[in-house]
């Protein structure tokens, strides 16, 4: 669970370093839809692919990250998502959600419910 959230601090900095003027990670989606960025290529390690409201990210080591984006641009991410980090990861991490949810909830403060099922790191 923490990796995941190391991981999304990386991906913001690579993306910062790709995109010297970004100001958050949501901003990235109204470049690709402006045509302005395209919506996949390379960041650093990571080449992304954007969907829908977020973000697919692979590391040139294999680990998968993907996020979507509330309303107010924060990043937020369900079990489905973290199970998917999971399974990435090089020594694979298959867990239940009840565990997932387990987890989550030990993370709190850290981790907000932005609403039901759906996550971010509390700021």
């Amino acid at each position: 669970m923490l990796g995941y959230v190391h991981a999304l601090n990386a991906i913001d900095e690579a993306m910062r370093v790709a995109i010297p003027s970004l100001e958050r990670l949501a901003d990235v989606l109204g470049l690709a839809r402006s045509r302005r960025i395209s919506r996949s290529g390379q960041a650093g390690a990571y080449s992304y692919t954007v969907h829908g409201a977020g973000w697919r990210f692979v590391c040139d080591n294999g680990i998968e990250v993907d996020v979507d984006f509330a309303a107010d641009g924060s990043e937020v991410f369900d079990l489905w998502r973290l199970r998917g980090y999971g399974l990435s990861l090089p020594e694979s991490l298959d867990v239940t959600d009840e565990n997932l949810r387990a987890a989550v909830r030990s993370l709190q403060p850290l981790l907000a419910e932005k609403r039901p099922g759906w996550f971010s790191v509390a700021s």
